[in-house]
């Protein structure tokens, strides 16, 4: 018989961590709801044509694509669900009231996994807050986000900022230099001889910039730029004062993960039971969402990635498991679930209460320990 093997970077999930996840995701989206969010569910998959085209400086890379037999045009399955929200915001809720509140859940797909993450199969929950651009809104969402790890038992969370945008601002502006790409991914990577030339050695202050908020803003604020970069760094600071509940750091290098948010971008990070998760629990910040009429339109939020705070072991839920022996009345079993048992029915006489995993057993009308 051949192995049962899966493409590489999928795995079948089991217990417990299954129900961790499960878990963890009704608790995510519960801290979203109660704060006013509303859920949605967009399909799995999408028109290649069509996925990207509602963010601004979205990248159509990392997509697993099929053929739609119906229709005979190319498919892709989502590697992220913000692109899908932005659609449904700007087409199916167009009119609906602004600041529009959505929240989501479901499984992504991306061609490739990475050296840290190789999964290509990933669970995200999330919110997005579409029509408001400031850093109250920017500020809710890292909040809202931080509630949510929380609730699911993340600890010592901190938030790194960062400024997507700043490179090609500062290119078209005081520091002007052709290829502004090239100079964003050399700070991305931090590669100083990449910012030999005399026109990418302006740059090479911002490499001096990230630590903590305080301190970080203060160095960006002597780089002595003109308007309207000191109005930037404004709402920056405004963004990280409304934040009082984390650690809060800037780097105004990273790029990575940020190919479509606009003035601010932020990267969280935790530890499960005292160790550190290898990379980040989530990301988000405030980008623009392009509507059918070329209107452009404000929006703010964040993904949270499920599987690492289940693979942590998180999200646990040990209810005691309770064997009813064979014969048990299904009225009594309805009882007993009712008071919050997990009920495990025997199907034969020899079927053993500790082998299936039961805490406790209904034995002469009361529960008792199972021996």
């Amino acid at each position: 018989m051949a192995p049962a093997l899966l493409p590489e970077g999928f795995r079948d999930r089991l217990p417990p961590e299954a129900g961790r996840r499960a878990r963890l995701l009704d608790r995510i989206l519960g801290v979203i709801s109660a704060h006013g969010y509303e859920r949605v569910e967009p399909p799995l998959v999408e028109f290649e044509e069509s996925l990207t085209r509602w963010l601004a400086s979205a990248a159509a890379d990392g997509l697993i694509r099929a053929s739609d037999p119906a229709s005979g045009r190319a498919l892709v399955l989502r590697p992220d669900i913000t692109g899908q929200i932005a659609r449904i915001a700007a087409t199916r809720l167009a009119e609906a009231p602004r600041p529009l509140r959505l929240a989501y859940g479901g499984r992504v797909l991306r061609a490739r996994g990475t050296e840290l993450d190789p999964a290509r199969e990933r669970t995200q929950a999330g919110a997005e807050l579409v029509g408001a651009d400031s850093p109250h809104a920017v500020a809710e969402v890292v909040m809202v986000a931080l509630e949510a790890l929380e609730a699911c038992g993340v600890e010592a969370v901190s938030v790194d900022l960062t400024l997507p945008d700043l490179v090609p601002r500062l290119a078209a502006g005081p520091w002007p230099v052709a290829q502004g790409a090239d100079v964003a991914r050399a700070l991305d990577m931090r590669d100083l001889s990449a910012l030999d030339a005399p026109d990418r050695r302006p740059y090479r202050a911002l490499l001096e910039v990230p630590g903590e908020a305080g301190p970080a803003l203060s160095r960006l604020r002597a780089l002595d730029l003109p308007p309207p970069f000191p109005a930037l760094f404004d709402r920056l600071e405004a963004v990280v004062r409304a934040v009082p509940r984390a650690r809060v750091t800037i780097d105004p290098c990273e790029r990575h993960g940020f190919a479509y948010h606009s003035w601010v971008g932020f990267t969280l990070f935790g530890t499960a039971r005292g160790r550190p998760f290898r990379t980040e629990v989530g990301r988000g910040g405030a980008y623009v969402i392009l509507r059918p009429d070329g209107r452009e339109e404000p929006a703010s939020g964040f993904s949270l990635y499920v599987d690492p705070l289940a693979e942590a072991g998180l999200g646990d839920a040990p209810a005691p498991r309770l064997f009813l022996p064979l014969g048990t009345p299904e009225a009594v079993a309805r009882g007993l679930r009712a008071e919050g048992w997990c009920t495990v029915a025997a199907l034969t006489e020899a079927d053993d209460a500790r082998a299936l995993g039961c805490t406790h057993r209904w034995q002469d009308g009361r529960v008792v320990e199972a021996g």
